[in-house]
């Protein structure tokens, strides 16, 4: 005896399908089961501790209303028992029954499948279908109305070599910056000179960093 003893209703319909393989199948379209096959199956497992009469019970059940029996639920089919034997066909009311609640059970979850869709495929789409408003509005702008781009001087001067060249109050560009800055010398040294720029920031600056302002 196995003293593992199953809970899962999957595990246990393939615990009965390797103990009963005439009657239970994993794969394709279930044959429909013989009335009275619970207690059948009862009387054949009474010894075995792998699976609790309940878990049985419960496995049956779901069994049985899987869409796969359900679909093997069908006209001239026949039930089946433990041993594979043929029994009595299927009535034309069971028959009709079983494909009632497979169509139900199949509407149902397509209705889950759309409702857990995800909407961004839809914002995705609309996306595409509609220019963003930033472009819709740069192609309303007629030409005529936009400005046209203000372009800087280049500021230029004489590069200055050593700060004898100098005076205070002189103009110089400083260059330590992306662009030359405007500024004023206010003291020299001997090695570098101090410049109040246009913001009011005085800066200490070498001879090289330096153009003298025509």
């Amino acid at each position: 005896m196995n003293s593992t003893k199953l809970t899962d209703n999957k595990a246990v319909i393939a615990y009965l399908a390797e103990k009963f393989p005439k009657c239970f199948t994993l794969k394709g379209d279930a044959q429909p089961l013989k009335i009275g096959l619970f207690q059948d199956l009862a009387a054949r497992l009474s010894e075995d501790d792998t699976v609790s009469k309940t878990q049985l019970r419960g496995a049956i059940r779901h069994y049985t209303t899987s869409w796969r029996y359900l679909r093997g639920t069908k006209a001239g089919a026949k039930r089946v028992d433990l041993d594979g034997e043929l029994g009595e066909e299927l009535s034309e009311d069971h028959i009709e029954h079983a494909q009632k609640v497979l169509s139900e059970s199949q509407k149902k979850a397509k209705e889950r499948n759309d409702a857990k869709a995800p909407k961004t495929a839809k914002i995705a789409k609309s996306s595409t279908d509609k220019p963003s408003a930033a472009k819709t509005n740069r192609t309303r702008i007629p030409a005529k109305n936009k400005k046209p781009k203000v372009v800087e001087p280049v500021l230029t001067g004489e590069k200055i070599i050593d700060t004898a060249a100098l005076s205070i109050n002189q103009a110089v560009l400083v260059t330590l910056g992306n662009s030359p800055m405007k500024g004023i010398i206010v003291d020299i040294a001997k090695s570098e000179a101090k410049v109040q720029l246009a913001s009011g920031m005085v800066v200490k600056v070498k001879p090289e960093h330096l153009l003298a302002q025509s």
